[in-house]
């Protein structure tokens, strides 16, 4: 299995506020990844990558992940809460890469701002390109950015959270809640 690597060390703030790269190193994802079903392993061969088709793509793939929970993030490299919650997406997609399915959707972005920002903050999950935010209207979560949907395990929409996640505990804390009951 192709695993994006990720074993970058941590960016050096250029700020004092700036967020820093969590990315867990390639032999940890490698190892938390291993066994995963098909459908989530097809996901993580396309980790970091930004994904084309719009929302019959995006669709798609829902589809395909079907009998698994989902964790979609809408973000964009221009948004500074999306790069304060990134680090904690790299960190929980790793620990719960195996039971759900993370998907990003890049909104509003333009393809350069955006693949610098993954090269930033590398995930273990593709990102749909969503410039004029049809994937998100089709989610019904068009507003702020950032955004997380979850869907359960029946394709049906759970929760919709608005803002950024500030931590890895919030964050699990919803995906246990919403889709690991």
């Amino acid at each position: 299995m192709a695993i994006v690597a990720l074993a970058c060390p941590a960016l050096a703030a250029c700020g004092g506020g700036q967020p820093r790269n969590a990315a867990p190193a390639t032999s940890a994802v490698t190892a938390a990844f291993r066994g995963s079903p098909a459908p989530l392993a097809g996901l993580h061969q396309q980790g970091n990558q930004l994904l084309a088709g719009g929302t019959t793509a995006f669709h798609k793939r829902l589809t395909s992940l079907r009998g698994h929970p989902v964790v979609i993030n809408e973000w964009a490299s221009w948004c500074e809460p999306c790069q304060s919650e990134f680090p904690v997406f790299q960190r929980v997609a790793v620990r719960y890469g195996r039971q759900v399915a993370f998907l990003g959707v890049d909104s509003r972005d333009t393809g350069g701002s955006a693949t610098a920002f993954l090269h930033r903050f590398p995930v273990t999950y593709p990102s749909y390109v969503d410039p004029h935010q049809r994937i998100g209207a089709a989610l019904q979560a068009v507003g702020g950015i950032p955004q997380t949907v979850y869907i359960n395990a029946h394709g049906q929409q759970q929760y919709d959270h608005a803002g950024p996640y500030e931590s890895v505990a919030a964050l699990e804390r919803d995906i246990h809640f919403y889709l690991l009951k």
